[in-house]
């Protein structure tokens, strides 16, 4: 049985039944409520294999094997690959989410049949009897029946005031016990709790948001609507104009369709973030959306928390001024905490400076309160030691100066005091101050580094924090954060329109409701910007849902990790340009190379219009597509991709891209006109204009590579070698598989003219036309 002292009187306490607690559960009313936010396996299934881009890749190989045209589905190798990238990096990453949260559950302690027995958090039932201590979470909503703590609501409001908790008070879940010891009884269990409704607000599942991604849906959408009624065209007029039998004429037609699907591109892509979540892995990051990494490296906002972020949570004492130097307040001050039940974050720092003592023995203590801002000790033969808020001791005029100058500097300022008698008064008198304690909270490591770094790279700071404006706006002071100055009070602000407003006119917001920061994000976000947030505690999440990107610190809140894009597994944000420099690598090294599996689509495209204007067939079949695909596509671009690249991001992926491929195409298309005309005229055999034109594909192609590849260093240089070698040798070792033969003499002497043709002709398209920074719609047009 558990007695607790209430007002005097002795209360007992037994708890439930074990055939209550049975009941209770029977009724459906267990803690056992489990919203998790991270996307199911079959959700992660669906989305990674059913797309517009798997369907129409997924047409056409049918299609291909329906007329037995084995080979020439190897392409398809391509897609799965993706597609299991995709699976994998989404179902390891929830995974270690879920594993993080198992670890971070606690068991509580409560009473049943007149016993004390430790379970679950889940194992709770309504009216279950609960006693909790310092350093403990609240798992349920529940009144205090009796007893006295100091609650820290940090988690669901976003300030870490104490607040004071005593019989008849309620805890609400997901806050924490920081001194005393209670016994209260659940009211509210698993989706009625105070915690979980807030969460609930935040959708299931988050969109990521990826320009690379969205290109290519773009160029996806626009094929969709034209891959259908070319395949099928071209397949009626090979097989009915032509008389090219059934599988010839799907060959062609899926050729020409396929091409126009930049599936390299989609694989470089997903290996490219794969890679980097692999990286940031290493560094104690976790990548939930590895699109994310992408779009961090495009934010120009960054919403911070104070607690956890900026700082550590954590207090330290800076150093003490005696009043007088006839008291030893090392000793004074280390009987008062060894004797002491105060555990909040300030007590824990005076404990980490001040040895415990034993030179004076208590009489009487009154614990802290965060609502008087003080507690006191009655200390034999001393007499009654007070310890906190210095103008809640003194009259201000009475202060020692010491105290002013150190709340100007931001810090938290202790003042020991005494006064007269054996035993702690109701209305303190005659105090006397001892000394001034000066405390910070402490800046995190290498934070003033990470902020500057930060905003040199055009990222706006933004603070957002529960606490006073004012101390917030000193810690941003202390962090070298910009604008620091430019503070305000948001629960001053009586509308959603005053909140939207100071959005965009102040740098540190103080007194934030967890509904405000939603509001803040969503009107920088109104404004144009790319917002990241970090956050940890239930208060963060509906913020942290609306930000493009979301980053929760491992221990914080498990909603948080769930809902979020990046999770710090070791809740230490200044390893953000971390991300920052891998988003860089990739948007840039992939923006460079992209203009190579540009090409395919845009001569597949025009080729598709010519052949379908003069009925004469499409010039290459799948075969011979995938090598190019594999060989001047793939390689190179796999390896640039992971050159280091921290460059800032320039202009907009798509136009850059197609207005790197045009001039290949083009080149392409000129090349086989004037073949189909030479080979007219000069009635060569089919072969022989197969195998011409397939050479010179391969030749405009390499000289994308070669451009892709500047500037030189051996790595590059090795490529160009390699992948130009490579693919010729590989065109005439399997010219068999693919449908060419070889070059002749005659053929040969054309084929190095028109090549040397190409290059001159590359050079002049190259900088002839318009670039997108001058004209941003320059390319894109061609896909609207």
């Amino acid at each position: 049985m558990r007695f607790l002292r209430k007002a005097g009187n002795v209360v007992k306490q037994t708890g439930l039944t074990e055939n209550e607690v049975q009941q209770r559960k029977s009724q459906g009313l267990q803690n056992n409520y489990e919203e998790n936010a991270t996307k199911s396996t079959k959700a992660i299934l669906y989305d990674n294999i059913v797309t517009l881009f798997n369907f129409l890749n997924l047409i056409i190989g049918i299609c291909l094997f329906l007329v037995g045209a084995y080979t020439n589905m190897f392409y398809l190798v391509i897609i799965l690959t993706n597609i299991c990238i995709g699976i994998y990096q989404e179902i390891h990453a929830r995974n270690l989410v879920q594993k993080l949260s198992i670890v971070n559950q606690q068991k509580v302690k409560v009473l049943r049949d007149g016993k004390e027995q430790a379970i679950n958090p889940t194992e709770l039932v309504m009216d279950d009897t609960v006693i909790m201590h310092a350093g403990e979470q609240i798992a349920a909503d529940m009144n205090v029946l009796s007893g006295f703590a100091e609650v820290n609501e940090a988690m669901l409001t976003g300030e870490s005031d104490l607040i004071s908790k005593t019989a008849g008070n309620e805890l609400l879940s997901g806050s924490f016990l920081t001194s005393g010891e209670v016994v209260a009884k659940v009211v509210r269990v698993g989706a009625d709790n105070y915690a979980t409704k807030l969460a609930s607000e935040a959708k299931v599942h988050k969109p990521f948001n990826s320009e690379l991604v969205r290109a290519i849906r773009k160029v996806s959408k626009f094929t969709s609507f034209i891959i259908i009624p070319f395949g099928i065209l071209l397949f009626l007029e090979a097989f009915f104009f032509r008389t090219s039998g059934i599988k010839t004429s799907v060959v062609v037609s899926a050729a020409a369709v396929l091409g126009m699907l930049p599936k390299g591109l989609v694989l470089l892509i997903s290996i490219a973030l794969t890679t980097g979540v692999t990286k940031l892995a290493k560094k104690r990051i976790l990548v939930q959306d590895m699109y994310s990494i992408e779009t961090l490296a495009h934010v120009d906002t960054l919403c911070l928390d104070k607690t956890g972020t900026i700082t550590e949570g954590n207090m330290r004492v800076t150093n003490i001024h005696p009043i007088s130097n006839d008291i030893d307040v090392q000793s004074l001050l280390g009987s008062y905490l060894a004797q002491s039940t105060d555990n909040n974050v300030t007590m824990q720092a005076l404990r980490d400076y001040f040895p415990e003592a034993d030179r004076y023995a208590s009489l009487d203590v009154l614990p802290f309160s965060s609502d008087r801002k003080w507690g006191a000790m009655a200390l034999e033969d001393f007499g009654v030691v007070y310890l906190g808020a210095p103008e809640k001791l003194i009259a201000a005029e009475a202060l020692p100066a010491q105290v002013a100058l150190a709340q100007e500097e931001g810090l938290r300022v202790l003042l020991l005091a005494v006064g007269p008698g054996s035993k702690v008064p109701e209305e303190k008198e005659n105090l006397t101050a001892l000394a001034v304690i000066e405390i910070e909270d402490v800046i995190r490591r290498n934070a003033e580094e990470t902020l500057a770094y930060l905003y040199n790279e055009g990222v706006e700071l933004k603070v957002i924090s529960g606490d006073n404006p004012i101390t917030v706006s000193n810690i941003a002071r202390r962090a070298g954060l910009p604008n620091f100055e430019r503070y305000i009070d948001l629960a001053t602000c009586e509308t959603d329109q005053q909140v939207i407003d100071a959005a965009q006119q102040y740098t540190v917001f103080g007194r934030v409701a967890p509904h405000q920061k939603k509001l803040l994000v969503q009107s920088l976000k109104n404004a144009g910007r790319t917002v990241a947030m970090t956050g940890d505690g239930v208060n963060d999440i509906l913020a942290l849902r609306e930000a493009d990107v979301s980053i929760a610190m491992a221990d914080g809140d498990d909603a948080t990790r769930q809902i979020a894009n990046l999770v710090l597994l070791d809740s230490d944000f200044t390893s953000l340009p971390e991300v920052v420099f891998e988003g860089r690598r990739v948007v840039n090294n992939v923006t460079k190379v992209s203009g190579i599996f540009f090409i395919k689509t845009i001569y597949s495209f025009l080729l598709s219009v010519i052949c379908l204007l003069t009925a004469t067939a499409f010039p290459f079949i799948p075969i011979q597509i995938t090598l190019i695909d594999l060989a001047i596509e793939g390689y190179p671009s796999f390896f640039l991709s992971f050159e280091g690249n921290k460059e800032r991001i320039k202009g907009k992926f798509l136009p850059t891209a197609l207005r790197a491929a045009v001039p290949n195409a083009l080149l392409v298309v000129v090349n086989v006109l004037v073949v189909s005309l030479l080979a007219r005229n000069n009635n060569w055999a089919h072969m022989d204009t197969t195998t011409l034109m397939y050479y010179l594909l391969i030749g405009i192609s390499c000289l994308a590579v070669i451009k892709a590849c500047l500037p030189l260093n051996p790595l590059r240089i090795f490529l160009i070698v390699t992948t130009v070698g490579g693919i010729y040798v590989a065109a005439m070792l399997f010219h068999s598989i693919l449908e060419i033969g070889l070059l002749n003499a005659g053929s040969f002497a054309i084929f190095i003219g028109m090549m040397i043709l190409n290059a001159v002709g590359y050079i002049f398209l190259s900088k002839t036309l318009p670039h997108p920074a001058a004209n941003k719609q320059a390319g894109a047009k061609f896909f609207h």
